[in-house]
């Protein structure tokens, strides 16, 4: 943690589960105590103020918020780093209080209505996964209207300033000892007005359409990573940014193998003479077959290493191992001379039976304890 900077859950006073609308309405009870509007010319107050925001900047984005969880404010310290400075008081009092006064804004700017932010949920398998693949999605969105180029004026005309605000998109409104400004209700904030608003889009610049989208997933990508594709969201209106396209990546189950982080697991099933007398198996890995070498006396459930046979994740460049599990099979649907052998094996051992099955000498003798105690 950088020096003097305090966690940002503490700033606020919530906890680190706490959902958005507790850590909006921490936010505003800040915001009110310590604005600059309460408190002119107190460095101080300006100060808690900007560290408030700074907090709730973070906190209340999903994405900046699992950053600062996992990595602290290193996570997030280009994220974050401009604080209540690089936005402003105004972005700040639009952010949390807009809902209250009909705010979109304190500085005086027009502001667009973005569009909408997308989340598309991908399923691959785990070779694509592993190795990285490029993959077209169609997703269903609002997109610019060709027919006035997103500008939702009618062919030959074009929006005009707003006579209500001049342009600006808000006017000012005195709220007690406050002075606020507040989104224009005739324009809406943009600043600007149709009055032949384009017959194809009804003047909001978008239509409801579909595009073909090429996702490009990094090699080694698991279930619940997140690919960011930047205004691929729907249009915004009348010439606004689009929003952002989030990809939720999930590995469907394999039938050999299963990931837990760079490791790859798998079972092995293993005959009971392999498992006795040893044997060298070919095994498949995710670069080819490879031997490995059953040694005798082989217990079920030993658990064999293969060291760089994983996976090589987003976050490490080191790859993981490969951890194959020998599981020792029952014969089932023996004939009775294959019955009659084993039948000869079993009185052949149970003349030196704890030399050839330690284990369960030892857990028998176990057990007559357990009674010859329960019996005194």
């Amino acid at each position: 943690m950088p020096a003097g900077k305090r966690d940002y859950y503490e700033v606020l006073g919530v906890s680190k589960n706490a959902s958005d609308a507790e850590i909006k309405k921490a936010f505003r009870r800040l915001a009110m105590k310590y604005h600059p509007d309460r408190n002119p010319d107190n460095a101080s107050a300006e100060e808690s103020f900007k560290e408030a925001k700074e907090a709730h900047d973070v906190l209340s984005s999903e994405q900046k918020r699992a950053a600062y969880d996992q990595f602290g404010h290193a996570g997030v310290s280009t994220a974050a780093g401009g604080g209540a400075e690089a936005h402003g008081f105004g972005d700040i009092f639009d952010s949390v209080f807009g809902d209250i006064f009909g705010s979109q804004g304190r500085g005086g700017g027009q502001r667009a209505h973005a569009g909408s932010n997308l989340r598309y949920d991908l399923a691959l398998n785990l070779e694509e996964a592993i190795s990285g693949t490029t993959i077209k999605i169609r997703v269903p969105k609002l997109v610019k209207c060709e027919i006035c180029s997103g500008s939702g004026a009618k062919a030959g005309s074009r929006p005009v300033s707003c006579p209500t605000c001049n342009g600006v998109g808000q006017v000012r409104m005195q709220q007690g000892f406050f002075s606020v400004q507040q989104t224009c209700p005739q324009c809406r904030g943009n600043g600007k007005i149709i009055n032949n608003p384009c017959n194809a889009c009804n003047g909001q610049g978008r239509v409801r359409d579909s595009r073909t989208i090429s996702v490009k997933v990094p090699p080694g990508v698991d279930t619940g990573d997140r690919i960011r594709l930047a205004r691929e969201g729907e249009a915004g209106e009348q010439g606004a940014p689009a929003g952002d396209l989030y990809v939720d990546v999930n590995v469907r189950e394999h039938e050999i193998f299963t990931r837990k982080g760079s490791d790859i697991f798998c079972e092995i099933p293993i005959s009971f003479t392999a498992a006795t007398l040893g044997k060298d198996l070919e095994i498949p890995t995710l670069d080819g077959k490879v031997k490995l070498k059953i040694p005798p006396e082989t217990q079920s459930g030993r658990l064999f290493r293969l060291h760089g046979k994983g996976v090589r994740s987003v976050r490490s460049s080191a790859k993981g191992d490969l951890l194959c599990r020998a599981v020792v099979e029952t014969p089932v649907n023996l004939n009775r001379k294959q019955k009659d052998l084993l039948r000869q094996l079993e009185e052949a051992m149970t003349e030196n039976d704890k030399r050839h099955r330690p284990r369960a000498s030892d857990w028998l003798a176990g057990v007559k304890k357990f009674f010859d105690n329960m019996t005194r």
